[in-house]
């Protein structure tokens, strides 16, 4: 995937309601106006990389885009799990996040015991993989040090600090 990496970032926006309460893995959730302007090279499926909510620490995240299957959605989402205990929510916050890499394509499950074993296996891949060294680094991007001048919704204007795409 040429896009890869992939800055973006967003308002917390609620989601389904099932991240938390049926999954005990919480996400964060983006407006439908960061999903429709991801690039059309970015597939439905479970990424990793690297998440910052308003002005805080950046820590690893995974995150699903698509329609998870399981739930038969109609409306494509991005989830970001990130992998931090917060004290509390974060909904109206700006989440800003670089995608580095690809897991798996997204697919349906038996079970929902079955769902969770695969969000737990890939949340254990991405704090590999993002301990090397070439994904390590984006941790540090000036992407993130801008999130707190940036405004509520990505843009995709490549002279702005906000833009969304793998120039940001």
């Amino acid at each position: 995937m040429k896009s890869l990496p992939y800055f973006c970032r967003g308002e917390v926006v609620r989601g389904f309601g099932r991240g938390s309460k049926e999954l005990g893995i919480p996400t964060a959730n983006f407006p439908d106006s960061v999903v429709d302007n991801l690039p059309a090279d970015i597939s439905t499926g479970i990424y990793y990389g690297w998440a910052c909510v308003g002005n805080g620490d950046v820590y690893k995240m995974v995150m699903s885009i698509g329609w998870n299957p399981y739930y038969k959605n109609t409306k494509k989402s991005m989830e970001t799990h990130v992998i931090h205990k917060f004290k509390e929510d974060f909904y109206g916050q700006i989440l800003s996040v670089v995608m580095v890499g690809y897991i798996r394509p997204e697919r349906t499950f038996d079970s929902l015991e079955a769902l969770i074993v695969a969000i737990n296996n890939d949340i254990e891949e991405a704090k590999l993989k993002l301990e090397l060294p070439e994904h390590r680094k984006l941790k540090e991007d000036n992407f993130f040090i801008s999130a707190a001048s940036s405004s509520p919704v990505s843009t995709t204007t490549p002279s702005t600090p906000e833009t969304i795409g793998n120039g940001h």
